[in-house]
Formats: structure tokens, C-alpha cells, sequence
């Protein structure tokens, strides 16, 4: 069984026992995740499409991690000039263990 849910501004396919890295999300560790916004869900063959999302069904996840990804260097120059900038970026993200599929 596995679902494809909307969640951290993408979409992810998850099965029960899935870690997963997602970007935008907060979350306390070894605290429970419910996502809501699931599209499909597909079970031995049995697949359910919602429109767009399906009611009454969830994936629920624990936190097991979060942290940073690596250092994106953004350098900006201008022509003609001595003049140059740079920025850094790290991203945060959180690893979470998918528990279950619940609905369909």
C-alpha cells in the first residue's frame, strides 16, 4: 500500500516504514505529523484518485530528525565595477518515518 501526498510545497509517494526528507515543514522530535492533503492512494491493485484531495484519509508520520542541507553559494557580480557579493543559503529540513496510511 502506498499513498502520493502533498506536503513541504511538493509531492511524495509513501509507503508505511518510508523515511522521508522534507523541505518547509516544522516539527518537534519524536512529535506525530497528520498529513491531510492526500491525492492518491493505492492498494494491491485498488487505486482511489481524489479530486483534488481524497476526504477522510491521512498519513500519519513521527519526527525522527532535522537539520540543514548543504551550502549554496549565490554570487552576484557587477560588469564593469570592482564590486562583488556573495550570499549564502542552508536550507532546513525534516526527516520524517511514515507510520501509516489511514483511509482509501
Amino acid at each position: 500500500m502506498y499513498a502520493v501526498v502533498e506536503a513541504g510545497g511538493e509531492q511524495i509517494r509513501v509507503s508505511a516504514g518510508d523515511t522521508v526528507r522534507l523541505e518547509k515543514m516544522t516539527g518537534e522530535m519524536n512529535s506525530e505529523v497528520v498529513m491531510d492533503k492526500v491525492l492518491m492512494i493505492s492498494d494491491e491493485g485498488k487505486t482511489v484518485w481524489g479530486k483534488p484531495y481524497i476526504t477522510g484519509a491521512s498519513v500519519k508520520a513521527e519526527v525522527v530528525g532535522e537539520g540543514k542541507g548543504e551550502k549554496i553559494l549565490v554570487l552576484k557580480t557587477t560588469p564593469k565595477k570592482a564590486h562583488n557579493k556573495t550570499k549564502g543559503h542552508r536550507q532546513k529540513y525534516v526527516t520524517l518515518k511514515i507510520k501509516e496510511i489511514v483511509g482509501g
